[in-house]
């Protein structure tokens, strides 16, 4: 069933359908994520007022505020809420795609690939967080060529690409945890912390790098939303209705693939907000497939609420942010696939 009401300019052949819930629940969900990001910029070590952070972040606060607001707390609200969209992002486009609620990164290899790509520059090379970046993109790219290839028969069937995923994930799985080993001992701690995924020593420059990345491919993802939606009913109606499947999910397969490997490069492979956001969003909007904006929304609200849980609940200790979201995403994953599993029961 299709609700909502159509937007259109004065030029006939451009208008938009916008549907009333998906847009209602999206603004919730951009309400609380703001109120969430004034939150995690006010406490911590040193509580600072709602007013003065709002000063600070309009150019008005004092020098000593400026400097906890600004340089400690806001790179990393930033970064959260930037890598939750973009994680979210690429597991709505992989879960269309595959019309699958477990067709995401973090399930199919892409993100483990990235990893493996970002261990390299890190432990053999040594690179800055621009050679992780690349590293990372060419891990993820790489993972989601061999994917795509192996699982590639008259066409790519959803549920095939899924398990051909899974298997490749669970290899690079294996590649990572040796080059753990290969590494020095400081490293190696230093990169397992990295692999559970944490924003505890991300900066502007990690900031940055993610929201380039979203900036430039979301626009491109929803420049692609019809030929989307009409994969979603399967290959043989989109070719029917004029579309080039295979060159529409190489272009959307690609940027799924590079918005999950930036993500993984700035903050390592945080679990599962690929996997839940956009079902979650899904079902909040009663839409039929996920939406790129409310899943944007709730992966953005996901890693801000479950950072700022990390960092006050187990306060002084500093854990990575994938503890949480592992522990709320295994728990997730548990429920779908009961739910599934009864679904399908004859």
């Amino acid at each position: 069933m299709i609700t909502g009401g159509v937007l259109r300019s004065r030029r006939p052949e451009v208008s938009l359908r916008l549907d009333h819930r998906a847009f209602t629940v999206t603004a919730v969900l951009v309400t609380l994520l703001a109120a969430g990001c004034v939150v995690a910029l006010s406490t911590g070590e040193y509580p600072v007022p709602a007013a003065e952070v709002l000063a600070a972040l309009v150019g008005n606060g004092s020098p000593g505020m400026d400097f906890i607001v600004l340089e400690l707390r806001l790179p990393r609200v930033l970064t959260a809420v930037l890598t939750g969209a973009a994680l979210a992002i690429s597991g709505a486009l992989m879960q269309s795609l595959t019309r699958n609620p477990l067709g995401s990164p973090d399930v199919v290899g892409f993100t483990n690939g990235s990893a493996t790509g970002a261990l390299v520059v890190i432990i053999v090379l040594d690179g800055g967080m621009t050679d992780i970046a690349l590293g990372a993109l060419v891990g993820g790219v790489a993972t989601a060529v061999v994917v795509y290839l192996l699982a590639l028969r008259r066409g790519v069937e959803g549920f095939r690409f899924i398990l051909v995923g899974i298997g490749v994930s669970a290899m690079l799985l294996a590649m990572n945890s040796y080059l753990i080993t290969r590494a020095a001992w400081q490293e190696g701690i230093e990169a397992q912390a990295w692999l559970i995924g944490t924003l505890n020593d991300v900066s502007w420059e990690h900031a940055t790098v993610v929201g380039l990345t979203v900036a430039v491919l979301v626009p491109a993802a929803l420049s692609q939303h019809r030929e989307l939606a009409l994969l979603e009913m399967g290959d043989a109606v989109a070719i029917a209705l004029g579309v080039r499947v295979e060159r529409a999910r190489v272009v959307l397969i690609g940027a799924s693939v590079t918005l999950a490997a930036v993500a993984t490069a700035a903050t390592g492979p945080i679990a599962f907000v690929a996997l839940a956001a956009p079902q979650l969003a899904r079902r909040l909007t009663r839409a039929t497939s996920p939406g790129m904006m409310s899943s944007a929304a709730m992966g953005a609200l996901l890693l801000t609420a479950s950072d700022l849980a990390v960092q006050r609940v187990f306060a002084p200790a500093l854990l990575p942010v994938g503890v949480a979201t592992g522990s709320i995403g295994g728990l997730y994953l548990i429920w779908l696939l009961a739910t599934q599993w009864r679904g399908e029961r004859p």
